[in-house]
């Protein structure tokens, strides 16, 4: 068995893993990709899953924990088995994230992998196989999107562009509506969230119930870029809990943060 070693030679080795995983299950869903997939529903019918999602999870499940026997395993995709919660390291993963994009054809939907070590990520991948995407970071290093280094931006005024839903606009402070900018809505979460670590965006209010498996990746690669992911709290977030599900949260760059947390403050309970 091997035995986990809470050293950056080891998250950097784990990125290596995590990323050739990712790119073998992005390239396994690409392959259902506008070839109308099967989809079932579950939770009540609230959300769609395909065939491909299926075949992405197995073949993520099976490289990583052939690797790593050692680590937890949480997934969307996977039944949650307790016996996570006395890993102190763990596989956190989506093998589809935006899955309601991939069935409707649309390119932005990504493969979310996630090492997460004493509740939080340590290294993390985001492939986008329809747009040939790869966003990485370990804890100990820099963002790095397709080999090259990303960071952050902060603007001011009129130009901040926010990602928020239409319905949840009117629920921030006046004083900030103002000068914020509303982009549409990006329907994979992972993604919206890299989207503000490489600068194309400057924020994003997330609604409450988003899941660990959304967010963990995504949360690291931003994180290394110079921003970061709080609840409204204003803590970060931590994974690998019993209770897998999350309140209102806001992630910018880390000086614009604030100013969106406070503003957001409205969206509790929402």
């Amino acid at each position: 068995m091997n035995v986990v070693r809470p050293s950056p030679e080891q998250w950097t080795s784990d990125l290596e893993l995590i990323t050739e995983a990712a790119q073998a299950a992005g390239e396994k869903a690409l392959s259902y990709f506008r070839k109308d997939p099967d989809v079932q529903w579950k939770n009540g019918g609230r959300s769609p899953v395909s065939e491909a999602d299926y075949a992405s999870n197995d073949i993520l499940k099976e490289k990583l924990l052939a690797a790593r026997p050692n680590y937890g395993w949480l997934s969307e995709e996977t039944d949650d088995d307790d016996a996570r919660l006395g890993c102190d390291t763990v596989f956190v993963v989506d093998p589809i994230d935006g899955t309601r994009a991939f069935i409707a054809g649309k390119d932005v939907w990504c493969v979310s992998v996630a090492v997460v070590h004493l509740g939080r990520p340590v290294a993390g991948v985001l492939f986008a196989p329809a747009l040939d995407e790869l966003f990485q970071a370990t804890q100990a290093g820099q963002a790095i999107k397709n080999g090259a280094t990303i960071s952050v931006t902060t603007r001011n005024g009129a130009d901040v562009r926010i990602a928020l839903a239409e319905d949840a606009v009117k629920l921030l402070a006046p004083g900030y509506r103002t000068g914020v900018t509303r982009i549409p809505h990006v329907p994979s979460l992972a993604y919206r969230i890299a989207m503000i670590a490489d600068g194309r965006i400057d924020g994003t209010v997330v609604k409450k119930n988003s899941h660990d498996w959304d967010l963990a990746a995504a949360d690291l690669i931003l994180e290394r870029a110079g921003g970061a992911l709080f609840n409204l709290g204003g803590q970060p977030l931590s994974y690998n809990r019993p209770n897998v599900r999350h309140t209102v949260l806001c992630a910018a760059a880390t000086p614009a943060l604030p100013a969106l947390i406070a503003a957001a403050q409205g969206l509790e309970g929402h």
